[in-house]
This record gives C-alpha cells, sequence and structure tokens, in this order.
C-alpha cells in the first residue's frame, strides 16, 4: 500500500530550495555584465581616467558618491536622483555643497549607454567609478562585485541622520557603520579614504578657535597646523576655501593620512579622533598604528571594506530598475 504523500513536507522543502535558490542569485557577481556588456569595465575607466586628467580632486570626490550612496538605502543610486529639498538626497545635510562628481556619472552612464542600452545599473556605475578612482590614485583595485539596480526613490531623513559628519563622536560613527552592517575595522580603514581629496574650511573651522566652548583650539590638532588653517579660514570668510584632507600627499592614494594622525595632523575631527582624542578606543587607535606602519595591511582592509560596503542592501532580481538617465526613474 502506497504511503500517502506528505504535503507539508514537500511544500517546506520547495519553499526553503526557493528561498536558497533567490539568495544565491541575487548576489552580486564579477562578471555580471560579462555577456550583456562585457566592454562595461573598459568604458567605465576611460571616463574616469578623463575626468581624473581633468580635475584630480575627482577621485576622491566619485569615491565619496560610492559612500554616500551606500549609507542610504543601501547601494542603489538613489544619491543620483534630482528633485527637491523633501525627495532628493542631494539636499542633505552632507551632500548639499559638497557631494559632487554627478556630471562626471551622467558622462560614464551615457558612453555605457553607447555602449550596451538599459543594461548597467547607475548604482553599479557607481562602484566601478569609486574602484577605479582609488586605482587610478595609486592605491589597491579589486574585482567588483556587479548586478545591483537602481532605487525609485530618495530618503533625505535618511541621508541626513544616516551619513557620518566630521563633527560626530567615534560612538555615534560607529553606531553609524554598525547600522549598515559594518564594524569597527570598515571605520578605520574606510576613514583612509581621506588620503585624497579636499575639505571645505566650514567643515574643520570649528576645531581652529573655541573648540567645544574651550576658548581655544583643538588640543589634538597639531598647532603649527592650526596656524596655517586659521590664515585659509579666517572667522570672516565664508567657510568654502579647501584645504587637503592629508597634507604633503594630497593626491595619492597611500597610508599617509594614518601617519598624520599620529602627528595630530589629522584635518577633520572625525579623523583624529580615531586616534588621539577621548574618544578614541583601543582598536581604533592599534588599527592606525598598524595602517601607518604598513600600506599592504591598510590596502587590504580598505579592499575588504570596500567589497562590504558595497554589498550594503543591493537592489537585484526585479526589484528597482536600470534607470536610462541616472538623474530621474524611468
Amino acid at each position: 500500500m502506497r504511503k500517502p504523500c506528505n504535503f507539508t513536507l514537500y511544500y517546506s522543502l520547495f519553499v526553503t530550495f526557493m528561498i536558497m535558490f533567490v539568495v544565491v542569485n541575487s548576489q552580486l557577481t564579477t562578471d555580471f555584465y560579462a555577456k550583456t556588456c562585457p566592454s562595461v569595465l573598459k568604458v567605465v575607466r576611460k571616463e574616469v581616467q578623463n575626468a581624473i586628467k581633468n580635475e584630480m580632486r575627482m577621485a576622491a570626490s566619485l569615491l565619496r558618491l560610492h559612500f554616500h550612496d551606500c549609507f542610504v538605502n543601501g547601494c542603489d543610486g538613489s544619491l543620483l536622483l534630482d528633485g527637491n529639498s523633501t525627495t532628493s538626497e542631494k539636499f542633505a545635510a552632507g551632500n548639499i555643497n559638497s557631494a559632487r562628481g554627478f556630471e562626471v556619472i551622467d558622462n560614464i552612464k551615457k558612453a555605457v549607454e553607447d555602449a550596451c542600452s538599459g543594461v548597467v545599473s547607475c548604482a553599479d556605475i557607481l562602484a566601478i567609478a569609486a574602484r577605479d578612482s582609488v586605482l587610478l590614485s595609486g592605491g589597491p583595485t579589486w574585482k567588483v562585485r556587479l548586478g545591483r539596480r537602481d532605487g525609485l526613490i530618495g530618503n533625505v531623513s535618511g541621508a541626513n541622520s544616516g551619513l557620518p559628519a566630521p563633527f560626530h563622536s567615534l560612538n555615534t560613527i560607529i553606531s553609524m557603520f554598525q547600522v549598515v552592517g559594518l564594524n569597527v575595522t570598515d571605520v578605520v580603514s574606510l576613514s583612509g579614504a581621506h588620503t585624497i581629496g579636499l575639505a571645505k574650511c566650514a567643515t574643520f573651522d570649528d576645531r581652529l578657535t573655541n573648540f567645544s566652548g574651550s576658548g581655544g583650539p583643538d588640543t589634538t590638532l597639531d598647532t603649527t597646523l592650526v596656524t596655517e588653517l586659521q590664515n585659509l579660514c579666517p572667522s570672516t570668510s565664508d567657510g568654502n576655501n579647501t584645504a587637503p584632507l592629508d597634507r604633503n600627499s594630497t593626491d595619492l592614494f597611500d597610508n599617509h593620512y594614518f601617519k598624520n594622525l599620529l602627528n595630530q595632523r589629522g584635518l577633520l575631527e572625525s579623523d583624529q579622533i580615531l586616534y588621539s582624542s577621548n574618544d578614541a578606543i583601543a582598536t581604533t587607535k592599534t588599527l592606525v598604528e598598524t595602517y601607518s606602519n604598513s600600506s599592504s595591511a591598510f590596502f587590504s582592509d580598505f579592499v575588504n571594506s570596500m567589497i562590504k560596503m558595497g554589498n550594503i542592501s543591493p537592489l537585484t532580481g526585479s526589484n528597482g530598475e536600470i534607470r536610462k538617465n541616472c538623474k530621474v526613474i524611468n
């Protein structure tokens, strides 16, 4: 006599299989466009090279766009969407008059569309451009995991609450990283992205006079550097003058940023707190010392952290869309 079919058991197994299938197939892969757009990496590299040749600072700007995109709604290109102060992340406190390079992403998107229309997402373009910006600045390279799709909506409140700021405490920054699945090592290694680029006076001038109501400058900032920065950023200025984030190694992606922290020459408060402020913890101090002594250790951890960051809540499968224009949904 045949035993009756255990429908519940078979259904449970089927559901488990489908979940495993979706999970496996929703993961980002390094060869995602191998058949649909095999030239995408070359196309993006060429456009990033042109942009950096035109303005070296653009490498840091493109890297920062990927960071600010992934920390809000995941890596979905939502930062690129135009809109107003209630709909576009471009108007969030951490982005307005600060995030830049959008026109470069538009140029890359156009070149990619010319090569293979409607295939490559804006979110993936951000990820590739960030990797190329690091490499072309003398830093490490890695195989970018691809397959992200573009989000349909921006998240201004999420950007305002989720993007680390120069004046945040270390505990606050660590918490913001933990919310998106990143740890203390990721905090320190990704902060090393400040080995390239510039910052406006408005992001650090509070360290130069009456810091935290002390009546004087931040005591964790080298006194010679304080004088230089006070001349660059007088109290009567509009705060738009810029200073290199990594003095004496402005455009080269190396471990010099961490050497600066050892000498109290970190430009932003959020940089220096990793090592010498009251907020500094043993883990961050040890990592700063390790990276300052070994560029290979920094590069290795930075690459791992970039891959982790690029995998924050990507839209895959049938979620989201492939935007034709990065600034607007289809």
